[in-house]
């Protein structure tokens, strides 16, 4: 998964969020577009759109933003780093037996995931589902377990990345339907008509859709919020056979020569790139 782009109606305020809570550096600014990540890793782009309105309750649209980190300390340093310079926006956290995680609410209400994944052979799979659950996860205990000095001192040391970037969504079927289906994810995780989570190459989901907040829901408006997300595939061949895909099954899309960008069914901006060359 690329950077997430969110449109904003404050961005100083959340560049300042972003940074000196959530641990990601301001790579780059170019006038109202803001780069936030880690070493030189996008991984949330903030748009400023002060004219655009706030998405409409239960809308579709952005569930959370997950951003992987590699260790557990460096997950203990961010998340110390929230709870202590704004502790308001702590929603929750879970085990989820293939990760540890800790969820946020950014100022302007976007979500946000800090996680941990457990080594791929500690993953449970059983018919090609990927065994996961919600379980406690006590904030505190885990924060005294791996917190260090460097963690504290340092907080934004270390690579991360969007692992995977959860909607909100209307239905169930028709999101199968689109990212199973046409976009060519393998569904990895199905809770019924409440949610459903796909990847690709074995991992325990780079995107999830639910209904949880948003069951019935058409085709959102331009609001604040989610801008689009980026999907990022190995090479050109890759991205050539997933515009031809899109062109069988009738999607309209968006091709600059270097990207593939399209509508899912509740209007949620995908973008497709190939990887950078090393």
């Amino acid at each position: 998964m690329g950077a997430v782009t969110l449109r904003v109606g404050n961005l100083d305020r959340m560049i300042a969020y972003y940074r000196d809570a959530v641990t990601l550096s301001l790579l780059s600014q170019d006038g109202p577009i803001a780069v936030m990540g880690r070493g030189e890793t996008p991984i949330v782009i903030l748009q400023h759109a002060p004219e655009l309105a706030a998405p409409e309750p239960r809308s579709s649209g952005l569930f959370h933003t997950a951003i992987l980190f590699e260790t557990q300390a460096q997950l203990a340093a961010a998340v110390y780093s929230v709870a202590t310079k704004h502790p308001g926006t702590f929603t929750g956290s879970a085990d989820h037996l293939v990760s540890q995680a800790f969820y946020f609410a950014d100022p302007e209400g976007n979500g946000i995931e800090l996680y941990w994944d457990r080594d791929r052979t500690e993953w449970g799979w059983a018919h090609g589902q990927v065994e996961m659950a919600t379980l406690a996860l006590d904030p505190n205990a885990f924060i005294g377990e791996h917190l260090t000095e460097a963690g504290v001192s340092e907080p934004g040391a270390g690579n991360a990345i969007v692992g995977h970037v959860h909607l909100s969504v209307g239905d169930v079927p028709t999101a199968r339907a689109f990212y199973v289906d046409r976009l060519g994810f393998e569904a990895t995780a199905d809770f019924g008509p409440s949610a459903l989570f796909v990847s690709a190459g074995g991992y325990h989901h780079h995107m999830a859709m639910n209904t949880w907040n948003s069951a019935g829901s058409g085709r959102r408006r331009v609001a604040l919020g989610l801008g689009e997300v980026d999907i990022v595939l190995p090479g050109a061949d890759d991205l050539g056979a997933l515009t031809e895909r899109m062109s069988h099954f009738g999607i309209e899309t968006r091709h600059d020569g270097q990207t593939l960008g399209f509508d899912d069914p509740w209007g949620n901006q995908i973008v497709v790139r190939t990887a950078l060359p090393a």
